[in-house]
C-alpha cells in the first residue's frame, strides 16, 4: 500500500499545478476594476443619425419645385438681400392684390400709387376717367383671396432687378351704376369668382423695400 503521506504530497503537487494553470490563463485583478461593457453598450437602440448641410430652402420649395429655374432666381435674391422671405412676400403681395384691386374698382387711386408702376399708374388712371366719363361708378365688395400661386420669378445678376408673377383668384361682388343710379351690370348678391395675373418688381438690395406692381394680366 503506498503511504498517506506520498498521497498527500501528489494531491497537493496536482492541486499547484491547477492554480498556476488557471493564473496563467485568467490573470490576476489587483484593485478595483470595472467590469467590461459591451462595445455597442448605450448604442443598440440608437439609429444612426445623418447630419445632412445645404439641403433645400423650405421658403423657396414651398412655392417652387426645388431645382427649377424659378427656386433658383429667389435663392439669387436671398443671396443678394438675406432677409427677404418668398413666404413673407406671397403674403404682402396678397395684401397688395386686395388694397390695390379695390383701389381701381373704387376709383381711389392716390393711396395705391406709391405701389404701382408708373406705365400701370397711368392705365389705371385712363380707365378710371373713362368709367366716369360715361357717368359710370362701381360698387365693389370684396369677399376674399381664394388661391394664391407664385407662378414665375427672374432675377438679373447685373442690375439686382427682380420680377415675381403671381396669379390670384378672389371672390367679390360688383355693381356698376350709371349716373342715374339704375344698375347696368352685376349683381349685389351674387358672388363673382375673378383671376388676376400680376407682376411684382424690385431691385434687390436698394433702400426701397416696397414691390411694384409692373404688369396686370386678368
Amino acid at each position: 500500500m503506498e503511504s498517506p503521506v506520498i498521497s498527500l504530497l501528489v494531491l497537493a503537487g496536482i492541486a499547484i499545478f491547477l492554480i498556476l494553470r488557471l493564473k496563467s490563463v485568467l490573470g490576476t485583478r489587483e484593485g478595483f476594476e470595472k467590469p467590461r461593457m459591451p462595445e455597442n453598450s448605450g448604442r443598440q437602440n440608437q439609429p444612426d443619425l445623418e447630419v445632412i448641410e445645404g439641403g433645400p430652402d423650405n421658403d423657396i420649395t414651398d412655392h417652387v419645385p426645388e431645382g427649377s429655374v424659378q427656386s433658383q432666381a429667389l435663392a439669387a435674391m436671398k443671396r443678394v438681400e438675406p432677409g427677404f422671405g418668398v413666404s413673407d412676400f406671397v403674403q404682402g403681395a396678397r395684401g397688395a392684390y386686395e388694397m390695390i384691386l379695390m383701389g381701381f374698382e373704387n376709383g381711389d387711386l392716390n393711396d395705391i400709387q406709391p405701389f404701382l408702376a408708373e406705365d400701370v399708374f397711368d392705365s389705371f388712371v385712363q380707365a378710371v376717367a373713362e368709367r366716369e366719363d360715361q357717368g359710370l361708378s362701381i360698387e365693389a365688395n370684396f369677399i376674399g383671396v381664394r388661391e394664391t400661386t407664385l407662378l414665375n420669378a427672374t432675377f438679373d445678376e447685373a442690375t439686382g432687378l427682380s420680377e415675381i408673377t403671381m396669379r390670384f383668384v378672389c371672390e367679390m361682388t360688383s355693381v356698376v351704376h350709371d349716373r342715374d343710379g339704375n344698375v347696368v351690370e352685376g349683381d349685389a348678391k351674387t358672388i363673382k369668382k375673378q383671376k388676376d395675373t400680376w407682376v411684382f418688381a424690385r431691385a434687390m438690395g436698394g433702400d426701397d423695400p416696397n414691390w411694384q406692381l409692373v404688369a396686370t394680366d386678368a
